[in-house]
């Protein structure tokens, strides 16, 4: 298995790069990282063309990921299937670089729950019966059917949400608790609820 942080958007709405905003000294990118590399899991950081040169610099120990040019998707689908492109036989927990909030415990109940029952594709969380599909484990073989899915027309919307629909998902309802986790801050109006 494989961390993956995805930080590869375009920030429009918040008009800066969103993974390298800081809270607790460290940018939202190393704080996502830090926690899924909690797991004992190599980490790698899906980021786009643009980024690319910017990041290498910034984090020169990462394992970047470009989003791959082939590949006829954009946003959160694409850094995922980017990634799997170069991982094919790795399972990919994912993490979107736009959760700062998020909490160790739910990070470790998803891996627990896939480690004790490895039956589903997915495994995530809902908030208020809503998926959370931007934190949470992707295993290898629903990526590649996924991806040929993708290849003979058949992905016919590129959303998180529909690709979880053709998948067996494992979806855990978060706590009261843990929902603040899986807040994600795309303006600067946001920020001043951190």
């Amino acid at each position: 298995m494989l961390g993956l942080i995805l930080c590869g958007g375009t920030s429009s709405r918040m008009g800066t790069d969103k993974a390298l905003l800081k809270l607790e000294n460290k940018t939202w990118a190393q704080l996502a990282a830090d926690k899924l590399g909690s797991l004992h899991i190599a980490i790698k950081m899906s980021v786009s063309d643009a980024q690319l040169k910017s990041y290498t610099q910034l984090f020169p120990n990462a394992g970047l990921i470009a989003d791959d040019p082939s590949l006829p998707v954009h946003g959160p689908l694409l850094g995922l299937l980017s990634c799997h492109l170069q991982y094919a036989a790795e399972d990919l927990f994912i993490l979107a670089c736009d959760m700062p909030l998020m909490s160790n415990d739910i990070l470790t109940e998803l891996y627990l729950e896939y480690s004790a029952d490895p039956g589903y594709d997915v495994y995530i969380c809902s908030n208020d019966n809503q998926p959370e599909p931007l934190c949470g484990i992707y295993n290898a073989h629903a990526l590649a059917r996924l991806l040929t899915m993708l290849k003979s027309g058949q992905l016919t919307r590129y959303s998180m949400k529909f690709a979880l629909e053709q998948l067996r998902v494992n979806m855990r309802p978060a706590t009261d608790q843990q929902k603040i986790g899986f807040r994600n801050f795309n303006d600067q109006s946001a920020l001043g609820k951190l």
